[in-house]
């Protein structure tokens, strides 16, 4: 069921990806040149890069739910439905749970501005994506089926620390994701891929 689902997800590029299931799901689109129409958009935080008005207006459609955290929601119009982490709620049948997402060593990201990971349920599968996120401990108690890690460096965790954080979930399949617009290349997934053989099964998705 995991590898039939994978093949649902969609990556846009940088923190982008669209969930084509039992409802059509949006997350941070940024810079994006083509993606289906969402019935939701989750967007993690309020960077340019991940909160982006013009993108979202993109993938948007009459009745689409906008689900952020307090920040972005100020930028935002329509039905935005805001959410602390710790936070849970259900849209269309689709569950999502907030979750933490910060740096620890760095600022680019602080804890007390309570921005998102998300865990979105859909189909039967567990689907997280960190946000620009560090490998914080909150993540080893996340049981997910799918994980999306950032591995750039920079702004959030490395490929190493991805690796880590990919091992302290344990999940069935991870996802290489902000890269290749911002900062990183494709040798950060690769890298990231390389490290995980025979552990956890990656994928690292072309640009869609």
């Amino acid at each position: 069921m995991i590898n039939e689902f994978a093949e649902k997800i969609s990556w846009l590029g940088h923190d982008g990806f669209i969930i084509d299931g039992n409802k059509v799901l949006c997350i941070d689109p940024y810079e994006v040149t083509s993606a289906k129409k969402a019935d939701i958009i989750l967007i993690t935080h309020e960077h340019y890069d991940h909160c982006s008005p013009v993108d979202i207006e993109k993938v948007r459609k009459p009745g689409s739910v906008i689900v952020t955290e307090k920040d972005s929601a100020k930028k935002l119009s329509g039905d935005v439905r805001v959410m602390a982490p710790g936070d849970s709620l259900e849209v269309e049948g689709v569950k999502i749970r907030a979750v933490p997402s910060y740096n620890i060593a760095k600022q680019f990201h602080p804890k007390e501005k309570g921005w998102l990971g998300f865990i979105i349920e859909m189909d039967g599968v567990k689907v997280y994506h960190t946000g620009d996120s560090d490998f914080i401990p909150e993540m080893v108690g996340i049981k997910a089926d799918i994980a999306l890690l950032p591995v750039s460096g920079t702004y959030v965790m490395d490929a190493d620390e991805a690796v880590r954080a990919a091992l302290a979930i344990k999940p069935e399949l991870a996802i290489p994701m902000h890269y290749g617009a911002i900062v990183g290349d494709e040798s950060d997934a690769e890298r990231f891929s390389e490290a995980l053989k025979g552990k956890i099964k990656v994928a690292v998705l072309k640009k869609t």
